[in-house]
């Protein structure tokens, strides 16, 4: 009996036989994440080359969808609707994991008042599934201004993009190299190759690591340190620290990450200040997961 990896660009892939799967819901699903942050809005063309099927297919596919109400249309090109946050909002609201992880992300974010987030890694990029919010502060003159200074809300440094169900390229991110570091070296080097496929890795800022054999040295090195920073490769003036999330069993299933800015906290400060409680958040963590 012929089995199949029903989702090849997923880390969470599950094979299944042939005759059980469904090809027209998988062409159509397709043709949903051919839609993303680089094309926003496709015509029929365009989804079928992202997709990889016929222009009639995704025709087809396109109108269906937008019957269904998970697309619009300008009778031309096409763009998500709202309705396909159902299934992200579904996720966040009763997966176990986000869940298990938000106590943690807000401990830590009134402890430091910085920003912190949980990601998971999916085909060539991480999306957040979890993230601290926003803090009261002071600001005044000197230790007794308390009661005159201002009271305002004020977002902590995030890097741009860092919100629930954000999707955040691999290479360039801290939790995108750690997850990495996590996978056996063959299935990573299968990932380099299916980047240089499809174009090479993209680059963000004039430090993000577009070559592939030093990327490679990265994510070994990650494997070493059990720890990653990423200064100023996704967003220039941030800088990002990532651990592991681990579960009882050994199997790292998520990333805990820290940004700041250079202004407030530089690479150094990160691993002096801030990684051991990175470090004892995510074995405070390990059963939970």
């Amino acid at each position: 009996m012929a089995i199949l990896n029903t989702s090849a660009g997923s880390s969470a892939a599950f094979p299944i036989a042939k005759a059980d799967r469904i090809e027209g819901m998988a062409k159509g699903m397709a043709v949903l994440e051919s839609f993303d942050t680089q094309r926003q809005r496709l015509n029929a063309t365009l989804a079928a080359g992202r997709a990889g099927i016929t222009r009639a297919a995704a025709r087809r596919h396109l109108l269906t969808l937008t019957h269904l109400g998970y697309l619009e249309t300008d009778g031309s090109y096409f763009w998500l609707s709202a309705k396909v946050l159902r299934f992200s909002g579904s996720y966040l609201a009763t997966a176990r994991l986000p869940r298990a992880v938000q106590p943690e992300l807000n401990r830590l974010a009134m402890q430091t008042q910085e920003s912190f987030s949980v990601a998971v890694l999916d085909g060539a990029e991480v999306v957040i599934i979890g993230r601290s919010g926003m803090e009261s502060r002071s600001f005044g003159d000197g230790p007794q201004a308390g009661s005159t200074a201002l009271q305002r809300v004020l977002p902590r440094v995030t890097a741009y993009g860092l919100h629930l169900g954000a999707r955040l390229p691999a290479h360039a991110t801290s939790t995108g190299r750690v997850l990495l570091a996590a996978q056996p070296k063959g299935e990573v080097s299968a990932w380099l190759k299916a980047r240089g496929e499809a174009g090479g890795l993209m680059r963000l800022t004039l430090h993000t690591t577009t070559d592939a054999r030093r990327l490679r040295a990265v994510i070994n090195q990650v494997r070493v340190d059990d720890y990653c920073v990423a200064s100023e490769e996704h967003e220039l003036g941030v800088h990002a620290m990532a651990v592991p999330l681990r579960n009882m069993q050994g199997h790292t299933v998520a990333a805990l990450n820290v940004v700041a800015s250079p202004q407030r906290l530089g690479a150094d400060a990160l691993r002096r200040d801030l990684l051991p409680l990175l470090l004892d958040a995510a074995r405070a963590l390990r059963g939970l997961l």
